[in-house]
C-alpha cells in the first residue's frame, strides 16, 4: 500500500454519486469538502461514483481524482471493482441506502458514513415489498458487514439510530456539517410573503407540504408565493400537485440555481422550509440562517432537529401537515418573532465551517491509519465546482410552464 511505501495513503471514496449529478446533495457536497481538505493536506483521494451526461469518466479536480462509471445501482459493481486494484490504504465507505459492503474486499480500514437511515425513503420509493428488502439491506446487512469499522455521522439523531441497529456510539462519531462562506448579496428581503425551499425534487422530500402551506395560507396573504430551488424527478408531480390546488401562479420552480443565485433567493425569503421525511442535518438550513432567515421542518426528521433550534432559528412542526401549515403561519404573522430569530439564525450560521468538518474527519483517518495528523495544511476547502451544463438545466417560472 502506499503508505507504507513511503507515498501519500491513498482513500478511496465509495459514493453513489457527486455533485454534478442531477441528483446530487447535500450528502454528495459534504464528502467532497472532507475530500478537497484530505488532498490538500497531502493525501491521495479517488471518489469512484456513478456516471451521467456531461461528466468526464476520469477527471481530477482540486487535487481530487473523481471515477465515474454505471448508473445509481451499477456503480457499486464498477466501485468494488475499481477497489479491488486500487492499492487503498484507507476506505471511505458512503451508505446512503444501500451499502457497498467494501469491507468484505480489503484489509486495509473502512470508514462508514450514514447521514441518515432510509426507514421511511425505501417504501416511498420502491413500494412495500422492495421498500422492505432494501430497509433490511440497510438496517441488519449494513451493521453485520461492518461491524467493526469506525461509523461517523452528522447528527446524533443519526447516530441514535444506528444504535438501533446494532452500531454501538462508542464505534460513531458526529461530524457536523460545515458551510461555505456567503458571500453579500445585494437582494433585499422581499417586501411580500415569500418562501423558499432549497432542496432535490424528490418523493421524500415532500416539498408538495410546502405547496399545500402556500394553498391553505394565500387566502390570507394574497401575495404569499413559494420558490423551489433545485432539480429532480418529482417536478412534474409538484407542477400537478400546484394545478390542483388551485396555486400553480404562486409557485415557481428555479430549478438548479449557482451559488450566487441560491444565496440571492435564500436572502429575499421571509421563511425557509424543509418539509423532508428524514434529513441527515440539511445544509440548507444552515444557509438560510446565514441570510437570517428560519426554518419550518418536522421534529420527526432526523438531524433536523438538531440543525434547527425550536423557537430560535425556526419551528419544528409535530408529524402532520396541519402543524407545518401553522408553523408557517405563525412565522408570516409575527414579524417581532422573524427578527428576532433573524439575529439567532445569522449568530448560529457563524458556529460552522467547512475547515472543522475537515479537521475532524482528517483526525479520524489519521487514527484509522495510525499516522499524525496533517492539520493545519488546509485553507478552507474550495469550492465545488458547478455540475456541467447537462446537468444545470434552470427551470424558470411558475411550475405550469
Amino acid at each position: 500500500m502506499g503508505a507504507a511505501n513511503g507515498a501519500a495513503p491513498h482513500i478511496v471514496v465509495l459514493n453513489r454519486r457527486d455533485t454534478g449529478h442531477p441528483q446530487g446533495g447535500g450528502s454528495e457536497r459534504y464528502i467532497e469538502r472532507v475530500a478537497f481538505g484530505l488532498a490538500q493536506r497531502g493525501y491521495r483521494v479517488t471518489i469512484c461514483c456513478s456516471s451521467y451526461a456531461g461528466a468526464a469518466a476520469d477527471e481530477t479536480v482540486e487535487g481530487v481524482r473523481f471515477w465515474r462509471r454505471g448508473k445509481d445501482l451499477t456503480v457499486h459493481w464498477y466501485a468494488l471493482r475499481f477497489l479491488l486494484r486500487a492499492g487503498a490504504d484507507l476506505v471511505i465507505d458512503v451508505q446512503n441506502g444501500l451499502p457497498f459492503c467494501s469491507r468484505l474486499l480489503v484489509s486495509c480500514p473502512v470508514v462508514v458514513l450514514v447521514h441518515h437511515l432510509h426507514r421511511e425513503q425505501w417504501r416511498i420509493i420502491f413500494g412495500p415489498v422492495v421498500g422492505r428488502i432494501g430497509w433490511w439491506l440497510e438496517s441488519r446487512l449494513g451493521p453485520l458487514v461492518y461491524r467493526r469499522c469506525q461509523y461517523v455521522t452528522v447528527s446524533q439523531a443519526t447516530r441514535g439510530g444506528l444504535a438501533e441497529h446494532g452500531v454501538p456510539p462508542s464505534r460513531t462519531l458526529v461530524i457536523h456539517n460545515g458551510m461555505d462562506a456567503v458571500a453579500v448579496v445585494p437582494a433585499a428581503r422581499s417586501a411580500t410573503p415569500l418562501l423558499v425551499a432549497v432542496s432535490r425534487l424528490a418523493p421524500h422530500k415532500r416539498l408538495e407540504h410546502a405547496i399545500e402551506a402556500v394553498a391553505r395560507l394565500r387566502p390570507q396573504w394574497p401575495e404569499l408565493r413559494l420558490e423551489l430551488v433545485g432539480q429532480g424527478p418529482w417536478l412534474a408531480f409538484l407542477r400537478s400537485y400546484a394545478e390542483a390546488r388551485g396555486v400553480v401562479d404562486a409557485v415557481s420552480s428555479r430549478g438548479w440555481l449557482p451559488e450566487e443565485g441560491k444565496h440571492e433567493a435564500l436572502a429575499r425569503a421571509w421563511v425557509h422550509l424543509c418539509p423532508s421525511v428524514k434529513e441527515g442535518w440539511s445544509i440548507a438550513v444552515m444557509e438560510a440562517a446565514a441570510h437570517g432567515v428560519p426554518t419550518v421542518a418536522y421534529r420527526s426528521a432526523g438531524g433536523v432537529a438538531e440543525s434547527v433550534r425550536h423557537g430560535s432559528t425556526g419551528l419544528l412542526a409535530r408529524d402532520d401537515l396541519d402543524s407545518f401549515v401553522a408553523a408557517v403561519r405563525t412565522l408570516l404573522e409575527r414579524h417581532e418573532l422573524r427578527a428576532r430569530m433573524a439575529q439567532a439564525c445569522s449568530a448560529r450560521a457563524l458556529e460552522y465551517g467547512w475547515a472543522a468538518t475537515v479537521d475532524a474527519f482528517e483526525a479520524v483517518v489519521a487514527g484509522q491509519l495510525g499516522l499524525p495528523r496533517r492539520t493545519g495544511r488546509a485553507e478552507l476547502c474550495a469550492p465545488v465546482a458547478a455540475p456541467p451544463a447537462a446537468a444545470a438545466t434552470v427551470v424558470k417560472g411558475p411550475l405550469a410552464g
